[in-house]
């Protein structure tokens, strides 16, 4: 029975991604400016625990939600870049992604 309920979970991850790509996908929040050329200031940060694109697109808004902010994931690389219109602290950043769910790790270069 335990058998059965691993596979049949297992093929639900494949069919729908690890966090409910299926029915349950995550709406994109846009950020009021999108020109990343009005952001001055950036910061790339790594984060543990993202599997799938829901994962990336959760970080992402929450930045997105922000005023002056805005953030694209690296899936693949396991990182966030987070531009900001205003100077901004390494530890809000990863506070926001620890709020989110996510793990901060050491920044990448």
């Amino acid at each position: 029975m335990i058998c059965v309920f691993g596979v049949v979970s297992y093929v639900g991850k494949l069919k729908n991604g690890c966090c409910g790509a299926g029915s349950d996908t995550v709406k994109r929040v846009k950020p009021q400016d999108r020109d990343v050329s009005h952001y001055p200031y950036a910061l790339k940060v790594g984060v543990e625990g993202m599997h799938c694109k829901n994962c990336a697109l959760r970080i992402e808004n929450a930045f997105n939600a922000l005023p002056g902010c805005t953030a694209k994931v690296n899936l693949s690389g396991k990182y966030v870049v987070v531009h900001s219109k205003e100077s901004f602290a390494r530890e809000e950043v990863k506070q926001v992604i620890w709020r989110t769910g996510y793990q901060a790790v050491e920044d990448t270069k």
